[in-house]
């Protein structure tokens, strides 16, 4: 039998947010921008949702007299991401 798949990581952009942020400690808003395609809205739509559900830890602060926003994954986030990773891991055994 299948196991369901997190609806939540289950999307291209969060999948993808979730998949820098696995392997770098902390990044900028612009980064995750550059790395994934997507716009400003979406973007921060889509770290909202994953902020929300305590896999993601968002950071906003000054650079100099610039704002910036950075984030990086949490316990949580990492945990959410594995067992995703597993479960994919085990749809792709019966091909």
């Amino acid at each position: 039998m299948y196991k369901d798949l997190n609806p939540l990581l289950h999307s291209q952009l969060r999948l993808a947010v979730m998949s820098v942020l696995i392997g770098i400690e902390e990044v900028e808003f612009t980064f995750l921008k550059e790395k994934t395609g997507a716009t400003a809205g979406n973007l921060s739509l889509q770290m909202g949702k994953l902020e929300e559900a305590g896999y993601i830890k968002i950071i906003k602060g000054f650079k100099g007299k610039y704002p910036v926003t950075k984030c990086h994954i949490t316990e949580s986030g990492k945990k959410a991401f594995c067992e995703y990773a597993t479960v994919i891991k085990s749809y792709l055994q019966h091909l």
